[in-house]
C-alpha cells in the first residue's frame, strides 16, 4: 500500500484529470468527492498520502485533515488550494499538512509535492528502524549486566527521548519548508510564519535541555525548614502574568496556619511550576465561549496531618485511560508541542520527599492534582 493515494475534491473533472496524472507517476489512486466519503475510503484503505482540496461543501478540507491527523498522524495530506487561500494554507500547515498545491496544478509542483511526501514517510520508517535497533540493543547489552533493574529504566529512556527529539525534529522540518516557501514565492507572511514555527521549537529544545538536567538533579535536594506557603507564592508570582494574558482567573488559597516543615523548596517550586503550566495549557485547549477559565493553587494541612498542595483547573480535562499513564516515562497529552518530562520530574522529586501525588481528572470538566508531603 506505499504507491496507494487517496484524491479528494467535489469537482468531478479535477478528480479524473488529477487522477490520470498521479497514476502516470506509478500511484494507485481511489477518490472521494467529499470529506465524509474521504473518511469511509479512509478508514478502509489507510492511504500513506492524502490530496484533498481545502475548499468543499460540507466538511472542508481542514476540518478532514485534523480528522484524518486524528486517526492516523503519520499520514502525509497535501492541501489544494486556490491563489486566495494563503490563510487557509498556512493554517492547514499549522495542522501537520505536508505541503500545498495551487490551481492550476502544475504537473511538475504536483510531483514535488509527492515526492517530498514520500521522503518524509522513508525519513519517518528510517528514524523508527533506528529508534527499534537502538532498544533492541540496550535490550540486549541489559541482559549482559548485572544490574539489569537499572539498565533496563536507562534503556526505556533512551527510546522516549529519541522519541521526543523526532518529534521535534519534525516541527522544525516544518518550520524549515514555511520558510523556504516564503523565501522561493518573496511572501512575507510564509517568512513570518516560518520563523515563529522555528523559534517555537528552538523553546521545545531549550526546554527539554532544562528539564534533562534538573531530572538528573532531582535526587540532589537540599533539605531545609521553611515555609511550605513560599514555593506556592514563587509560583503565584511567575504564573499570574501568563493567565491573564489567557483570560484565566488564578486564585491562591494558602492557609497561613501551617507549621515550618522540612522539605526542599526550590524542588516543590519546580512541582507547582509544572503542574500550573500544564493547567494552563488545559485551560487554552478549551473552546471560547463555553465557560470562564480558572485555576486554583491551593495549600493546606489535611487531616492525616500531611501537608498538602492542589492545582484545580476547569479545563478541557482527561479521559481515565490517559490519567493512568500520565506519570510514564515520556509520555505527553501535548502531542509533538509536549515532551512528557515535566510530570515525570515532578513524580520523581514528590517520591524523593516521601511524598505521594495523585490526579482526579475528567474529559471537559477538568483536572485536580494533589500533592501530600509528610510534616
Amino acid at each position: 500500500m506505499e504507491n496507494t493515494l487517496l484524491l479528494v475534491d467535489d469537482e468531478e473533472g479535477i478528480r479524473k484529470v488529477l487522477g490520470i496524472s498521479i497514476k502516470d507517476l506509478g500511484y494507485a489512486v481511489y477518490t472521494a468527492s467529499n470529506g465524509e466519503e474521504a473518511l469511509k475510503i479512509f478508514g478502509t484503505i489507510h492511504p500513506p498520502i492524502v490530496l484533498t482540496d481545502i475548499k468543499m461543501p460540507g466538511m472542508d478540507g481542514i476540518e478532514l485533515l485534523r480528522k484524518i491527523k486524528e486517526q492516523s498522524p503519520e499520514t502525509e495530506v497535501i492541501m489544494i488550494t486556490g491563489h486566495g487561500d494563503i490563510d487557509l494554507a498556512i493554517k492547514s500547515l499549522k495542522f501537520e499538512a505536508t505541503d500545498f498545491v495551487t490551481k492550476p496544478i502544475n504537473d511538475e509542483a504536483l510531483e514535488i509535492a509527492l515526492k517530498r511526501a514520500c521522503e518524509r514517510i522513508a525519513m519517518r520508517k528510517t528514524i523508527r528502524d533506528y529508534t527499534e535497533n537502538l532498544e533492541r540493543i540496550v535490550a540486549e547489552k541489559t541482559k549482559q549486566l548485572l544490574d539489569s533493574e537499572r539498565m533496563a529504566a536507562i534503556g526505556e529512556t533512551i527510546a522516549g527521548l529519541s522519541h521526543t527529539i523526532k518529534n521535534i525534529v519534525s516541527s522544525l522540518k516544518g518550520g524549515m519548508f514555511v520558510l523556504e516557501k516564503g523565501i522561493e514565492l518573496d511572501e512575507k507572511q510564509y517568512l513570518i510564519q516560518g520563523w515563529e514555527m522555528v523559534k517555537g521549537n528552538v523553546d521545545k529544545i531549550k526546554n527539554l535541555s532544562l528539564n534533562l538536567l534538573n531530572y538528573a538533579k532531582s535526587t540532589e535536594l537540599h533539605f531545609e525548614m521553611s515555609n511550605p506557603n513560599q514555593p506556592a507564592t514563587e509560583v503565584a508570582q511567575l504564573i499570574i502574568p501568563i493567565a491573564k494574558e489567557h483570560s484565566i482567573a488564578f486564585r491562591t488559597l494558602l492557609d497561613e496556619n501551617l507549621p515550618l516543615i522540612s522539605f526542599d523548596p526550590e524542588a516543590i517550586h519546580l512541582c507547582l511550576f509544572n503542574l500550573v503550566t500544564n493547567a494552563i495549557d488545559a485551560c487554552k485547549e478549551y473552546h471560547e465561549g463555553r465557560k470562564p477559565k480558572e485555576i486554583i493553587l491551593q495549600t493546606a494541612l489535611c487531616e492525616s496531618g500531611k501537608l498538602e498542595y492542589r492545582v484545580k483547573d476547569n479545563g478541557c480535562g482527561m479521559e481515565q485511560a490517559v490519567v493512568q499513564k500520565i506519570f510514564q516515562s515520556f509520555f505527553t497529552t501535548k502531542g509533538t508541542k509536549g515532551t512528557g518530562i515535566g510530570l515525570m520530574l515532578t513524580k520523581k522529586i514528590i517520591d524523593a520527599h516521601h511524598g505521594s501525588i495523585h490526579v482526579f481528572s475528567e474529559k471537559d470538566k477538568g483536572s485536580e492534582f494533589i500533592i501530600k508531603l509528610p510534616v
